[in-house]
């Protein structure tokens, strides 16, 4: 009888042990993320293998390879960003949250097993939202200006939108009847644009995650033109120098004053790994600091953290700078908050911090020739292109004084 139930316990274990752990299936799934007003964020990934798959947001596609299972659990590690999916089974479906734990965001997310389509709107329409809009926001109050760049193709619709401080990534999506939706993820971001429109109007909401919804209006306007991104930020009266002391990742103070600037040219780069614009810059940045390291050329980095302790910053840091391939200085300026008018009262010489990403381009004299508010990125199209002309023949200008 003993030997019996030894046996039985014996074959048990074995059997839950061998027991398989459900992984996502190989194919198309439309993950949905919930916004205020029960509004749904979708967008399209595809996954490769059970630890990898691709997200798709237009033209944009982002590789994700950090994909873990536990028991009936999913984990989702988006790259670049510190946010996570975390999801159980429900069949072929999958359904969580997106955390963004530094920030205290939980949005509920679900995906659906081969679903190809972005949105199911289905109808035509006779309008067609193609070319440049000229658009206000109004984010509780505070209205700014941007600038809307779509292409639509039957009722199929891309683009982007512009602010002065960057842009609102690769946006995808439909006009079905007179309504226009078009959204985008990209792990730190998640944004749904709805609207009611016409040939002359644009009336809607712009959702992002689940924390914030503005309203928006827009006409076409081939014309328009948003602020010069070099007249937002500028020096104050009574500095003629730019100047900060922070730690880097081992704690060590580094300063401007510091002999290794001494007679090379510096940008220095406010930013966050949090930051999808500053991703974006830090790319084309680092490409460029390997290209030109050697030709006096000096890339320093500030990093305004939302992570609520040093330990998570510089986790956070350390892997966007590995996975871009970042070989100049970063350097903690601040951490717990992103807050802007903190981050100024560190630099009083600058008027004002509208924007993360903003870059301080120095002579090899120390003087500031430039403030550049900002990043229109890879989704900005020509906008893009046109920056990386004009930065290239700056610097060039630059390094040979």
């Amino acid at each position: 009888m003993r030997n019996s139930v030894l046996v039985f316990v014996l074959v048990f274990v074995l059997s839950c042990q061998e027991k398989e752990i459900q992984t996502l299936e190989i194919g198309t799934y439309r993950g949905n993320l919930i916004a205020q007003d029960n509004q749904a964020m979708p967008f399209i990934f595809e996954v490769t293998s059970d630890t990898t798959l691709k997200i798709y947001n237009a033209e944009e596609v982002i590789e994700v390879d950090e994909i873990n299972y536990k028991n009936d659990s999913i984990f989702i590690q988006l790259p670049f960003f510190r946010t996570l999916i975390n999801a159980k089974f429900d069949g072929d479906n999958i359904q969580g949250q997106w955390i963004d734990a530094d920030r205290d965001r939980y949005v509920a997310f679900y995906a659906e097993y081969d679903v190809k389509q972005r949105f199911d709107d289905k109808a035509t329409s006779n309008i067609d939202v193609s070319g440049v809009w000229e658009m206000e926001f109004n984010n509780y109050g505070d209205i700014y200006p941007s600038k809307a760049v779509l292409e639509q193709n039957g009722n199929k619709v891309t683009g982007t939108i512009r602010t002065p401080a960057g842009d609102y990534r690769f946006l995808e999506g439909v006009v079905a009847t007179d309504t226009l939706k078009i959204s985008t993820f990209d792990g730190a971001h998640a944004f749904l644009f709805k609207a009611h429109v016409t040939d002359s109007s644009m009336v809607g909401n712009f959702y992002s995650g689940n924390h914030s919804i503005e309203t928006f209006v827009g006409k076409p306007n081939p014309n328009f033109e948003l602020p010069d991104e070099y007249t937002l930020t500028f020096i104050n009266e009574g500095y003629d120098t730019f100047n900060f002391s922070f730690p880097d990742l081992e704690g060590n103070l580094v300063s401007l004053s510091d002999e290794r600037f001494k007679d090379k040219v510096v940008l220095v780069q406010l930013m966050g790994s949090y930051c999808p614009n500053c991703l974006d810059e830090s790319k084309f940045y680092s490409k460029y600091y390997e290209a030109n390291k050697d030709k006096g050329l000096e890339i320093v980095a500030l990093a305004f953290e939302n992570a609520k302790t040093e330990e998570k910053a510089i986790k956070g840091i350390t892997r966007m700078k590995e996975r871009v391939g970042i070989n100049y200085e970063i350097l903690i300026a601040q951490i717990g908050t992103n807050d802007k008018g903190k981050a100024q009262e560190k630099m009083p010489m600058l008027s004002k911090i509208i924007s993360y990403p903003t870059t301080i381009y120095l002579d090899r004299t120390g003087k500031v020739r430039k403030i550049h508010t900002g990043f229109n990125g890879p989704a900005t199209g020509e906008k893009y292109l046109s920056f990386q002309k004009e930065f290239n023949a700056f610097m060039e200008t630059l390094l040979s004084e």
